[in-house]
């Protein structure tokens, strides 16, 4: 079991470190990715805002990047939360949960254990926001690309989703697969703001009805 001081100085000594921390401004939009340690938050996250993918695993405390974002015509910054995957921090993870706008929460097709881990925290989610309704909530089933190593059929993802009224996806940070349409669905999950993703500059079918339906937003 790492301390506290381990894993701090594991993620000082990697060349991977996250944006300086900054006051929050009250228009950030908050995301907060959540899973057991493994299961590749932190490379979804980085493949996410950085396009890199890291092989090796390095424990995470709590992380947060930065991605201006355009939001119905003003700025806004979109704030992403790598929790740890570790249960030392409950004060954190409660912290992390009290503040998010919108959650990630992320399991490895490759262990069962791993989906199992995510049900006490959505039970958190629950009854710390009272309602999930109307909160934007991602299941992923990472690691895509390990199909010969599955332990989760996707229809036992798409099952647990339903239960839990939430959407759905697979993705693989490694091979970059549903990463870009990960944050982006999320998004346009979201019903208080009207945001929308845009990539690069370049528009999908699927973005631009969701800018027909729930406005517009792009990365800046």
């Amino acid at each position: 079991m790492f301390s506290t001081n381990s894993y701090r100085s594991l993620i000082h000594s990697s060349r991977w470190t996250p944006a300086p921390r900054m006051p929050e401004q009250s228009n950030d939009y908050r995301v907060v990715v959540f899973g057991a340690g493994g299961v590749g938050k932190s490379s979804l996250v980085l493949r996410f805002v950085k396009g890199t993918f890291r092989d090796t695993y390095i424990p995470t405390v709590e992380d947060t990047y930065r991605q201006v974002i355009s939001c119905d015509k003003s700025v806004c910054t979109l704030q992403i939360t790598d929790t740890t995957g570790s249960h030392q921090f409950p004060a954190m993870q409660r912290l992390s949960i009290s503040k998010g706008h919108a959650f990630i929460l992320v399991y490895s097709i490759t262990s069962r254990q791993s989906l199992e881990e995510l049900k006490p925290i959505y039970q958190q989610v629950l009854a710390i926001k009272g309602t999930v309704e109307s909160i934007p909530i991602m299941l992923v089933g990472n690691k895509s690309d390990e199909m010969a190593q599955r332990e989760v059929e996707t229809k036992e993802g798409e099952a647990q989703a339903t239960s839990w009224k939430c959407a759905f996806m697979e993705t693989s940070a490694k091979t970059n697969s549903n990463v870009k349409e990960l944050f982006q669905e999320l998004l346009s999950l979201e019903k208080k703001r009207d945001m929308s993703l845009s990539i690069d500059g370049k528009r999908s079918g699927k973005n631009k009805r969701a800018d027909k339906l729930k406005g517009k937003c792009s990365i800046m």
